[in-house]
């Protein structure tokens, strides 16, 4: 990998306009989530509909089977999860559908119109297997689905179906979005960062240029599932790598046709501050704090008007905070990536493990964590990786250990910590 990742600036380009209904609701919201409580409220509800899927994909976090497991929530509980959503009131938290692959359910149609109906917004993260039909994306369009989500690790078919393990699997992710542009869909692509790919980003992001994405996501590993093996693990960047990762994706968000935005990489977000404050000629504390007093989400921070208006959390959301997981089989997690649970949907509503469980108390009382995670001053804004740090650890409470930054109150005593958290 070159010392410094090449940035290409892109033209201004017409993309298809949003859904008119999606564009209606970004408009409400567009206020309410700043003020969003998420001790009380998740912005995500992340169902894990089966584990089945008929990829196999290296890093699996589900280490998916082909078969669906029998003791998967029913349609019926599907809707009743629905339910439990809208209980959290409005602007009901995002719906995402992932797995496995939702598409090895019959009744995902079912599940979406359902859904749409009661008013919350809907997305999915489908497999690109032979499920996928253009009939399927229609079906989904007309049952009300917002966006679908897919994957691509590679510029290239020959890296992106050897990490998918199945062949075929890069030709038909194009297809897929292509006939969600014909049926109207948003779409978004996952790319998972590895030391295979990380040479091939910048290709990657001139692909999500020309296809016309609202929002791209990459995903960096957490050892959980197949991601686990030691053969796997080894295709973790390095602590450096990700801080230069961070740095390409500034640069990048300020040109770029479409949303960009890290999973498993919170202290993005203290890169992401660290850069601008320099830009503006004002202190980082100065900026940290604006964000903290306003809730400002990252497309605040870094404006752009080449970027699509989409729907962002604030700055501060975590695994447990503002983001809560539902297994296939019911149980509530702070993270699919983090596998604890605070309870089952089977036997209590979601909005009182989410807001009551001690798994989830615990996870957002950042008083809690341990460190350098612990004294950091944008620890209210990132809070780290807590289901890297348990991976890695074993305590989810721990340090993020891919993290290289060094806190101001890093190796001082109580009492020089309190002094520099007055300043």
């Amino acid at each position: 990998m070159s010392e410094q990742l090449s940035i290409r600036v892109f033209p201004d380009s017409q993309f298809r306009n949003s859904l008119a209904t999606f564009v209606v609701l970004v408009a409400l919201m567009k206020t309410e989530v700043k003020g969003m409580d998420f001790n009380q409220r998740p912005f995500t509800v992340i169902w894990e509909t089966t584990r089945a899927c008929d990829l196999v994909c290296l890093h699996c976090r589900a280490d998916a089977i082909p078969d669906r497991n029998p003791y998967e929530l029913t349609t019926q509980e599907a809707f009743r999860l629905v339910d439990m959503i809208c209980e959290f009131g409005q602007p009901y938290p995002i719906f995402i559908l992932t797995g496995g692959d939702p598409m090895k359910r019959p009744d995902i149609f079912d599940i979406v119109a359902y859904a749409t109906q009661k008013g919350v917004r809907v997305a999915m993260t489908p497999s690109a297997t032979p499920l996928v039909t253009r009939e399927a994306i229609k079906r989904l369009a007309e049952a009300g689905l917002v966006r679908l989500a897919i994957s691509l690790d590679e510029s290239t078919p020959e890296i992106h179906d050897s990490f998918r393990g199945v062949q075929g699997s890069f030709a038909h992710t194009l297809r897929i979005l292509d006939w969600c542009r014909e049926f109207g869909i948003e779409t978004q692509i996952h790319t998972t960062v590895t030391k295979h790919s990380l040479e091939d980003l910048p290709k990657v992001a001139d692909m999500v240029a020309e296809l016309g994405i609202k929002l791209w996501a990459l995903f960096f590993l957490i050892a959980v599932g197949r991601a686990a093996r030691p053969e796997v693990r080894r295709l973790n960047i390095s602590p450096h790598d990700f801080e230069r990762v961070f740095n390409w994706m500034y640069d990048l968000s300020k040109s770029a046709p479409y949303d960009i935005t890290p999973r498993e990489g919170y202290h993005y977000r203290r890169v992401m501050l660290q850069r601008r404050a320099q830009e503006l000629g004002v202190p980082v504390e100065e900026l940290l704090k604006e964000v903290l007093e306003k809730s400002l989400r990252p497309t605040d921070v870094v404006p752009s008007k080449d970027r699509p208006k989409i729907v962002r959390a604030p700055m501060g959301v975590n695994d447990g905070r503002g983001v809560v997981f539902i297994s296939h089989v019911g149980l509530v997690q702070p993270s699919g990536f983090l596998p604890l649970a605070g309870g089952s949907v089977r036997e209590k509503p979601l909005a009182e493990i989410y807001r009551h469980s001690p798994l989830f108390v615990r996870i957002r009382d950042y008083s809690q964590l341990k460190g350098k995670c612990g004294v950091c001053e944008f620890k209210q804004i990132c809070g780290g990786s807590r289901s890297r740090a348990y991976a890695v650890t074993g305590d989810y409470m721990r340090s993020d250990p891919y993290c290289i930054y060094r806190p101001k109150a890093w190796g001082k005593s109580k009492k020089e910590i309190a002094t520099v958290a007055q300043t």
